[in-house]
């Protein structure tokens, strides 16, 4: 059996983070995916889901992700049942991350490499408590570049 989810979408909200009884941290976020076809009927262009992340990669989330951008997730659907305040009894289903990456520079960043543009840092994958920083080369112009040079 597999259960495994991918998708690529904007943060409707910021992240949320917590830290439980234990000492785990974890964020709370939500993701628009954008529909391939505009439904005709008027109902939403997107697929709203809620996300669940731990550990480092709740923490890269609530650092580095804010309400707008747009992220890969990488994670599995679980669904939980409880008991609301009036007694009806819910289920809900949300997809548990286990890795984000941001896949868009933030608006206010000014150059500077905030775990966007392709360099994310994905959460569980770094040794350390902040993210890997990638070497930054300048670009050849297009005729200087010879895809058979040697290094």
């Amino acid at each position: 059996m597999v259960n495994r989810i991918v998708l690529i979408g904007r943060l409707t909200r910021d992240p949320e983070l917590r830290t439980t009884n234990t000492g785990k941290n974890m964020a709370t976020f939500g993701v628009a995916v954008q529909k391939r076809m505009k439904p005709q009927d008027g109902s939403p262009d997107a697929d709203f889901f809620n996300v669940k992340a731990w550990g480092q990669t709740a923490e890269y989330a609530s650092n580095y992700l804010t309400k707008g951008r747009l992220v890969a997730i990488d994670g599995r659907m679980e669904s939980r049942k409880y008991t609301d305040q009036q007694g009806n009894n819910r289920e809900i289903w949300e997809v548990v991350a286990d890795n984000v990456n941001g896949l868009d520079r933030p608006k206010d960043d000014a150059g500077g490499n905030a775990g966007g543009g392709g360099q994310a840092y994905a959460g569980g994958q770094s040794s350390g408590n902040s993210p890997r920083q990638p070497a930054v080369a300048a670009a050849p112009s297009a005729d200087e570049y010879d895809p058979f040079a040697d290094d």
